[in-house]
């Protein structure tokens, strides 16, 4: 099985309960989930808002590629209520936002990718606090 690692945040409706729904739904559609972070408050990062978002990070098993993990987890972001994505560096509130931060196949190889549809390592999560901290819960080790 490949492991592929995702960020999860919400800071619109019943957070807690809509980020819950994606990881049963990832479970159940995308891989099993091995690992899951704490959840943790934090402000909007990228934009202003005074709805504060729930962080949390979460390793999954998948047979899915990274681009079916892309193109599963924007499904279920639709399902949940999302109805625009972030682009171009323009970020609004949202009740679901499920990231793929890393991406490694069977061998333990990690996959890269730089496409316009899919960046792997995802390119901001380093610089992302809400992103870093729940990863470290889950994955000590890929954190610098």
């Amino acid at each position: 099985m490949n492991t592929v690692y995702l960020s999860l945040g919400s800071n619109l409706g019943d957070r807690q309960a809509l980020i819950e729904q994606a990881l049963k739904l990832i479970g159940s559609e995308v891989g099993q989930i091995v690992r899951a972070s704490d959840f943790i408050e934090t402000q909007p990062w990228g934009f202003d808002s005074e709805n504060a978002f729930l962080n949390m990070a979460a390793k999954v098993e998948t047979g899915f590629s990274p681009i079916d993990v892309l193109h599963a987890t924007q499904d279920i972001e639709r399902r949940l209520g999302r109805t625009e994505k972030s682009s171009g560096g323009h970020y609004h509130d949202r009740p679901i936002d499920i990231d793929l931060l890393m991406y490694f196949e069977s061998d333990g190889s990690e996959t890269i990718i730089n496409t316009r549809e899919l960046t792997l390592p995802h390119p901001l999560m380093r610089k992302r606090q809400f992103v870093m901290e729940p990863l470290a819960q889950i994955a000590p080790e890929l954190v610098d």
